[in-house]
Parts: structure tokens; C-alpha cells; sequence
């Protein structure tokens, strides 16, 4: 039989409170979710509220149709970037774990030869293709047709002599809305969001979506849920997983060929806002859709009265009373749990600005220095896990243009001088170099090692690879072109 003994060790474990998971939590998210994580915590929290609460929100009954203005959202404001909170403005609808490279995208199809493109596939006629050609003509940016079709049936009859009937146009026009992104050509705000959830697989959640957009999208912008409940006689979980399902739309679909190479574009709300007054830099953090949170005076009311004659109290009012105290210190501890958040973020992206200070004054991408986690986390006495936390997701708005904060991390490397130098240093001048080579007869990662170390970087063959890889450049061959 096997020698069996007892033994005690004695080991020290790390237990995070609740209080310590919900600032962790709350250091990950971005200010653009934070918007949305503080409304969901006000919806289950009775106690916490607004500090200059919008008495128009509290009622969504039949006699609030004449509520203000300020309850509803137009289609200005839901086209406007810094009002999109829920999703970005992407035509294929990409999850929130999406990264942006910060390498630049080459040239692509600009959106109006992508509709020309498309119509071409179409089984129409010259004349037809000509129509079809001066609708997408009135197509803006955003993927809205503005002009309403009788005026468009008059500029065909004055410009190219074409009498085109109204339905005719109709006609035309859905075909172009079956175009690709989705949304396309749209004559509103409610069109567009119809015509990409048509498109979509018909789960519970999307065909219950297209009836509230079809059915109740007046309730719907404001925000009048509870008749939208009654009409349709659905849960509240039902209604939210529909609402999802909306948000997750483009309400630009011609927004992702905005950018070059018709990339999807992605809402970015800063989350620091960096100013260079007069040599001097200031930071702050963006607080504009960040309300300020307070405990509710008549909860609090309550639970004073009850201390006071707790004894002469119900079952049922000591249950409530139970209730309460658990959402006060719920409401405590995210009120803390915020001003911890704001308190990190200011700390750590001043360390930044510090470290990088030359690059900040300047916008000299020359002038970043070698950056790792670890020199930011020994600064500001942080772990380097919060560091990590605090720049995933997180950009700051300088007056040369808005960065993620990851951009400002980076490797570092010694020249043969004994200089500190950032891998994106080597990275440009290695991108500079593949540009400028004859197309004929690439560089080969051997030579780009030469030419570095001709400029005093001292880097590997495979080093080099491991830097073209990663900047998205194929091998050599691959890059032979005839000329």
C-alpha cells in the first residue's frame, strides 16, 4: 500500500471584491461603451440616477407624444458619429473585438464605381442603364438618395430629353437597393435600416426588429418602448434582443467606402482629448455623453424612515428594505467604481504624454521613443496588467489627428552607435525602401538587412521578414510587376 501523509501548506491567493472586478471591467471599455455601460447600471439601478435627471424620459405613456424634442433622435443625430454609440459604422457589421491595423490601406473601388460596377450585372438596356446611372448620380456619401423621384423625372426630361414615368423610377431605384452594402439607396433613415434587416437571417430577434421599424419606428426613435411592448405583446428580453439587432446596422452604408481602399469605417469616440495651447499640453478626459451619477434622494428617504421604525415593519417591508440596501450599495460601488476609472485613465495617459512628450508637441512619428507597458506601469505604480487594460480599445484626439493609444507602444532596439530606436522606425524606413525599389527587381529581405545596416540598424535576415510581415508586404517574387 502506498505511503499516505498529511501535510499543510500555507499559500497567500489574491481575492478580488466586487468592487475591484467592476473598475477592471469598466478600465477595458472605451468611452463609447461606457456611454451604454452607465445607461444599462441607471435601467437596473432604481437608486442611482442622473445628476440633472431629464424629467421628459421618466413617461412614455399615450398622452407623451408631445414630450420634447430632446427624447427623440432624428435622423441628424443618428447619422452624427459622436451619437452612434452601440455599433460602429461598418457595412458588414464586424463584432466589437475588431481591431484597427495602423497600417495604411492601399486605393480600392471608390463607392460610385462599385454601384456602376454592380449595375452593370444588371439585365437592362442602354436607356435603362442610363436611368439607372442618374439615380446612383444622387446618391451621397452616406448612401442616401435625397432628391425625391419626381424631381429626378424632371431632370431627365430637361437634361437628356427622357420622359421616365414614376413607377419606372421605383422600379429602378429597388434595384439599386438590392446592391451591395446593404442599405443602399435609401430615401430615409427607417428605409435604410429595413432594407438591411430584410437581408438578414430571420431569427426571432430580426423579423421582430423589421415589424418594430416597419410598424412603430415613431415609438421606436422615441424611445416610447412600453407601447411598442403593449402592441406587440412580447417580453421585455424580447424587445431588447430586437433593439440589438437594430443597433447593429448601418445607418451609413456608404460610409465604408469613405475611407481608402473602402475599408469599413469604425465610430471612434475619443477618450482623452490632448490640446497644445501655446507650447503647453493640456489633457483632458472626454466626458461629453459621460453623465454625472448621484444616489436617488427618495430611496434614500425611504430606507431613513424604515431605520427609524424597523421594528414595527412587515416581512414584506423588510424584504424591501433588503432589496434596497443591496441596490444602495450596488450604486455606491459603481459611483466609486467610475471615479476610479477616470482617476487611472488620467494618470496613466499622463505618463504617456510624458514619455512621448517630444512626439505630443510635434506629431513627429520620428520623435516616438521606445515604449513598453512595463515603463508606463513603473511610472505610474500601476500594474502592468492596468496598463494593458487602459490602452486596449482607448484613443486620444491631438490637434494633428486622433491615435489609439497602442500606437504609442512599441519595441525598441539599439543602433550600432549604441542609440535607442523604436521598431517603427525600422519599420518606415524598411516601407520607405520596398516603395522605392525597382518593381522589376524587388528588394530581397538579404538586401533590406544590408541597407538597414548601411544606416546603422543592425538587423537579422529573418528579423526583416518578421518587420515585412508584419507591415502586410509580400516577398520579392510576389512583388515583380511588368512595366
Amino acid at each position: 500500500m502506498a505511503d499516505q501523509r498529511l501535510s499543510i501548506q500555507q499559500r497567500l491567493l489574491q481575492k478580488l471584491s466586487p468592487q475591484q472586478i467592476q473598475v477592471i471591467k469598466l478600465l477595458e471599455i472605451p468611452a463609447i461603451q461606457l456611454e451604454q455601460r452607465i445607461k444599462s447600471e441607471l435601467e437596473e439601478n432604481p437608486i442611482l440616477e442622473m445628476l440633472e435627471e431629464n424629467e421628459g424620459d421618466e413617461n412614455y405613456d399615450d398622452s407623451d407624444d408631445s414630450s420634447s424634442s430632446e427624447d427623440e433622435f432624428t435622423l441628424e443625430d443618428y447619422l452624427n458619429d459622436e451619437d452612434v454609440p452601440s455599433y460602429r459604422l461598418s457595412a458588414n457589421n464586424y463584432s466589437k473585438d475588431d481591431k484597427l491595423v495602423d497600417m495604411p490601406y492601399s486605393s480600392g473601388v471608390s463607392f460610385y464605381d462599385s454601384l456602376i460596377e454592380q449595375l452593370g450585372l444588371a439585365d437592362l438596356n442602354e436607356n435603362e442603364k442610363l436611368i439607372a446611372e442618374y439615380i446612383i448620380g444622387n446618391i451621397d456619401e452616406d448612401g442616401y438618395l435625397r432628391r425625391d423621384l419626381l424631381s429626378i423625372s424632371d431632370d431627365l426630361a430637361f437634361h437628356i430629353n427622357m420622359e421616365v414615368k414614376l413607377e419606372d423610377l421605383e422600379r429602378y431605384l429597388e434595384l439599386i437597393q438590392d446592391f451591395d452594402p446593404p442599405g443602399i439607396g435609401a430615401r430615409n433613415l427607417q428605409e435604410c435600416l429595413l432594407l438591411q434587416i430584410l437581408r438578414k437571417k430571420g431569427s426571432n430577434a430580426t423579423c421582430l426588429a423589421a415589424k418594430i421599424l416597419q410598424e412603430t419606428f415613431e415609438e421606436f426613435t422615441k424611445k416610447h418602448y412600453d407601447k411598442i411592448l403593449r402592441k406587440f405583446e412580447i417580453t421585455e428580453t424580447e424587445l431588447k434582443d430586437a433593439i440589438d439587432e437594430i443597433l447593429k446596422l448601418n445607418p451609413k452604408p456608404g460610409s465604408s467606402y469613405n475611407n481608402p481602399g473602402g475599408k469599413s469605417n469604425q465610430v471612434i469616440v475619443p477618450d482623452f482629448l490632448l490640446d497644445n495651447i501655446d507650447g503647453e499640453l493640456h489633457l483632458s478626459l472626454n466626458q461629453k455623453n459621460v453623465p454625472d451619477l448621484q444616489l436617488n434622494n427618495t430611496y434614500l428617504d425611504l430606507m431613513k424612515t424604515y431605520s427609524v421604525n424597523k421594528g414595527a415593519a412587515s416581512k414584506d417591508q423588510k424584504d424591501a428594505m433588503l432589496f434596497m440596501k443591496q441596490k444602495l450599495d450596488s450604486a455606491k460601488w459603481f459611483i466609486d467604481a467610475i471615479k476610479q476609472r477616470h482617476q487611472t485613465l488620467q494618470v496613466t495617459m499622463k505618463e504617456i504624454i510624458d514619455f512621448q512628450k517630444e512626439f505630443f508637441q510635434e506629431g513627429d512619428e520620428t520623435k516616438l521613443r521606445p515604449m513598453i507597458l512595463k515603463d508606463i506601469a513603473d511610472k505610474t505604480g500601476l500594474d502592468i496588467s492596468t496598463i494593458s487594460r487602459v490602452s486596449n480599445s482607448k484613443y486620444i484626439q491631438t490637434h494633428f489627428g486622433i491615435y489609439p493609444l497602442k500606437y504609442f507602444f512599441s519595441e525598441g532596439m539599439q543602433t550600432d552607435t549604441g542609440e535607442e530606436v523604436s521598431t517603427r522606425e525600422i519599420k518606415t524606413i524598411l516601407k520607405e525602401c520596398i516603395e522605392n525599389e525597382d518593381k522589376r527587381n524587388p528588394v530581397t529581405d538579404e538586401k533590406l538587412a544590408a541597407i538597414l545596416k548601411d544606416k546603422s540598424y543592425v538587423v537579422a535576415r529573418r528579423t526583416v521578414a518578421k518587420y515585412r510581415e508584419q507591415l502586410g508586404i509580400p516577398v520579392a517574387r510576389m512583388r515583380k510587376e511588368l512595366t
